[in-house]
């Protein structure tokens, strides 16, 4: 099944710039960053011609011998049966980092031929753009600095999931969120199914399209263990020789790492004895591929929170909650139970996929906050025009804790949101939240 994507919406007020450079599309393998590109120059060109600098070897002999932007679409109209007519076709540079020349090449492209439209992206490009045969490489003087657009793509949120899945649902909630009053049991309950169903797929395409066709769950964790396999085999690339393992070691202990109640990452779970410097290098690669996300501990919530954030202290989750869920073998019907069993890792899941959801609503750098000693922990302090807000996650229908009371009387912040099982309500600043309506965050606080 085919599932829109929100992404092609910002594809198109790219296309109408009047300021518009070459664009990068960046994000992990297996997201649909080829399909989006493809289906939107379908959409809004007349012709779109693709150069797949991992399938056709030779382009990379086209970039590599001239810069000359009018002799390299002369050579490239070779390697296409489409014409390369500026504003009427678009050109689309995949698996670019294949390529260094080319994507170099982009600044050609801002300054002498900005009619032509160009979209790059590829995998692994964060990885390959900072390492070259596995070292750092300073890329300043190749990286088209100032001269590229930069668009994040992440997975299927649960918001196109729904709009696929249950279309009559979806415009249900629509019309009643603006009013941010109590959802009726019609809506809430089959929400809350859905909402289950989306967190055992998760939103990589496959296994997404999969549940939403109705394929199977046995169809769906095939899915998930071969998308996860595939990852893992990415941790040869760009990389020296001693990290492989050490990615490998990261990757599977974030399970563990997330299941304890203090979700602070420590190398010493990696493996026994682990050290940060040993370590930081494989990190870094799993955070640069995109395959996870680090968000940093807050001393103090204060703006601008990257002032206040402590380096040495921070969280680390999987792109995506079903890959989490897939690393640590565990079968779907944990997933779907309303049970408290194994609560811990349903809270990691359930924090893995709000993590998700803000970074792909542009909440930009999200952190987390501790209390002197560890005594009380908020699971994600976000920024919202000049207002910081904590958010608590809870997996289930049980918000017992102390810690967003803390962090109220510390801070008596505007609103605190608290993201859970529970149905919508607001009492003073604490505003409630269904898990499943964290997509339409955004909008919701616009609207407060």
């Amino acid at each position: 099944m085919v599932i829109e994507r929100d992404i092609l919406q910002s594809l198109e007020k790219w296309k109408n710039s009047s300021s518009r450079n070459p664009l990068i599309i960046q994000g992990a393998r297996q997201i649909g960053k080829t399909w989006a590109v493809e289906e939107f120059g379908k959409r809004f060109y007349k012709h779109i011609a693709v150069f797949n600098f991992d399938k056709t070897k030779e382009l990379k002999e086209i970039f590599a011998s001239t810069k000359d932007i009018k002799r390299l679409l002369g050579e490239l109209e070779l390697f296409t049966t489409v014409p390369l007519t500026a504003g009427e076709t678009l050109l689309f540079f995949d698996e670019i980092q294949e390529c260094r020349e080319a994507l170099n090449a982009l600044k050609y492209f801002s300054e002498d031929a900005p009619e032509h439209h160009i979209i790059a992206a590829g995998s692994l490009l964060g990885v390959a753009v900072k390492y070259k045969d596995g070292k750092d490489e300073d890329m300043s003087n190749t990286f088209p600095v100032g001269k590229v657009s930069f668009l994040d793509m992440y997975p299927v949120t649960f918001r196109e999931y729904l709009r696929i899945a249950e279309p009559l649902l979806y415009e249900r909630l629509e019309q009643r969120l603006p009013a941010l009053e109590p959802l009726p049991a019609g809506i809430f309950n089959p929400l809350i199914e859905q909402y289950r169903r989306y967190q055992v797929c998760g939103g990589l395409p496959k296994p997404c399209s999969d549940m939403l066709d109705g394929a199977g769950m046995a169809v769906v964790e095939a899915d998930l263990e071969g998308l996860r396999r595939a990852y893992e085999y990415d941790f040869t690339k760009y990389v020296e020789a001693k990290d492989i393992p050490r990615i490998h070691e990261i990757w599977r202990s974030i399970p563990s790492q997330l299941s304890r109640k203090n979700k602070k990452f420590i190398f010493r779970v990696v493996r026994e004895g682990a050290r940060a410097r040993e370590y930081e290098a494989a990190l870094d690669w799993l955070i640069l591929s995109g395959m996870a996300y680090r968000i940093y501990c807050v001393g103090q919530p204060i703006l601008p929170l990257k002032h206040y954030e402590d380096t040495t202290a921070f969280k680390v989750y999987l792109l995506d909650q079903a890959i989490l869920r897939s690393l640590s073998e565990l079968p779907p019907e944990a997933v779907i139970t309303r049970s408290d069993v194994l609560r811990e890792f349903k809270g990691a899941m359930a924090e893995n996929f709000i993590l998700g959801s803000l970074l792909a609503q542009g909440f930009k750098s999200p952190h987390y906050w501790t209390q002197h000693g560890n005594t009380a922990e908020v699971d994600f302090i976000i920024q919202h025009g000049l207002s910081v807000i904590p958010i608590e996650v809870k997996a289930e229908d049980n918000v017992a804790g102390k810690s967003l009371s803390e962090y109220d009387k510390k801070y008596n912040p505007e609103i605190r949101l608290r993201f859970s099982m529970l149905n919508v309500k607001r009492n003073c600043n604490l505003l409630n939240l269904p898990l499943f309506l964290c997509d339409w965050l955004r909008e919701i606080l616009e609207g407060i």
